[in-house]
């Protein structure tokens, strides 16, 4: 296939040298006539681990070349690869001009070219970025995206230093777009690597970059705090951290990467807290683990402002417990949301097919007692009285009789979801969902 390259820096000049390894006629185009000169040399652009051998060999066999005309660089091939640079300005907003500027230009080159041509963005970008990339060309082209041409998301996973082992060996190839023969086009470069190919939405696609390394600097914060804690206390920092990662099923994990309402319960908040002080007494700083129960808090102001926003005073709960399947109300997020309501002068309604008032005993009946001393008055034992006296249903349990009994309800009760419900239920009028 014959591919074109913009950008011939770090990005640019690893796909220019992989792809043409894989047997593509692939050209670079770049404004630096340096970088230009260089390729057109059979010499990479930049230092980096098995690329000069690559481009050297690739040159040598004729599926490389470089230049500065974008008109001839984009008529001449079937897809377009877009890398170039994405800066940060001083508030932290991307610099984007590039990216717009190579718009202008393909909307240039495609005025005059015939038949359908794919862009594939493999830069940094924020969401939004690929659509007003595609209205720009549209705009100067004349042509009409997704049928005359379309713009894809492909962004890249490589860490320097090892690149072009990252390229060969990716965790998964991620492609967005909204035309999927485009989309299938793309992929054809990746399918021969040892790696899922994903394709998803345009801003999903365009987000996991961000979401990625920001849960990797994430990672390396967690674990110098954690190591700073270790050091106080003459533990082996590294010891701990090796044992924290051999826990597969929770740990280093899908496990409770699900976004949605606060945690609660017995253990989290409590363990947190004991961590914490810990660091205090020992005088460590540790300012990222300080301000995990922040976050949590913020959660449950975000229900509140949600449940607010409805205008309606009379509000079900569908689940008391922190969880489903268990009766513990410790530390329940929807205690604590409950508690604020009450504040505020709503009317509440509670059913939760996991507590009853009969049963509580012990921990769980002090808790009650000292956080909603009320809870005999705001029970009930049925899901049909619950939603006849309430006007919006607060969704805290995923339990299989409040999903059954959504279900099939056909009022139009506003439902504010904290547990992302199934399809049916999200397609239905009056529903939001605190993440989705």
């Amino acid at each position: 296939m014959n591919i074109s390259i913009f950008g011939l820096g770090y990005v640019g000049c690893v796909s220019l040298g992989c792809l043409a390894r894989n047997g593509h006629q692939v050209v670079g185009v770049d404004v630096s006539e340096t970088k230009v000169a260089q390729i057109n040399a059979g010499l990479p652009t930049i230092i980096e681990k098995e690329i000069d051998t690559i481009i050297r060999e690739e040159h040598a066999a004729g599926r490389i070349s470089a230049t500065t005309d974008y008109l001839s660089a984009i008529r001449g091939t079937a897809i377009s690869i877009i890398a170039v640079g994405t800066p940060s300005g001083p508030n932290g907003h991307l610099n984007l001009d590039y990216i717009f500027n190579v718009a202008e230009k393909f909307g240039d080159a495609l005025k005059e070219k015939e038949g359908f041509h794919i862009i594939a963005l493999r830069s940094t970008v924020l969401p939004g970025t690929n659509e007003k990339f595609a209205s720009i060309v549209a705009q100067h082209s004349g042509k009409k995206a997704n049928e005359d041409f379309a713009v894809v998301s492909n962004p890249e996973f490589l860490r320097e230093g090892t690149a072009v082992h990252d390229y060969h060996h990716p965790p998964l190839t991620l492609i967005g777009s909204a035309h999927t023969e485009a989309a299938e086009q793309v992929a054809s470069l990746y399918r021969h690597l040892p790696a899922e190919v994903i394709i998803t939405d345009l801003k999903v696609a365009e987000l996991m970059k961000y979401v990625n390394n920001t849960f990797h600097a994430l990672k390396v914060s967690f674990a110098n705090e954690i190591g700073n804690i270790c050091s106080s206390l003459s533990i082996d920092s590294h010891k701990v951290m090796e044992i924290f990662c051999m826990d597969k099923v929770l740990n280093i994990s899908p496990y409770y990467f699900k976004p949605g309402f606060a945690y609660g319960g017995s253990c989290l908040p409590k363990d947190l807290k004991g961590l914490q002080t810990l660091a205090h007494d020992q005088y460590v700083r540790t300012p990222l683990i300080e301000s995990i129960d922040v976050t949590n808090q913020l959660q449950i102001t975000r229900a509140v402002s949600m449940i607010q926003a409805t205008g309606k005073r009379n509000l079900g709960f569908m689940g008391l417990s922190f969880k489903a399947g268990t009766d513990d109300l410790r530390n329940s997020p929807a205690v604590t949301l409950i508690e604020t309501l009450l504040g505020k002068g709503y009317t509440i309604t509670i059913y939760d097919s996991n507590v009853s008032l009969s049963k509580l005993t012990g921990t769980n009946k002090e808790y009650i007692d000292r956080h909603i001393p009320h809870l005999s008055r705001l029970l009930t034992q049925d899901l049909q009285e619950l939603a006849g006296v309430s006007e919006v249903l607060v969704v805290n349990n995923k339990e299989t009789d409040y999903i059954d009994f959504l279900e099939q309800l056909e009022s139009d009760h506003h439902v504010i979801d904290m547990v992302r419900l199934p399809e049916a239920i999200r397609q239905k009028k009056n529903y939001q969902g605190i993440n989705w």
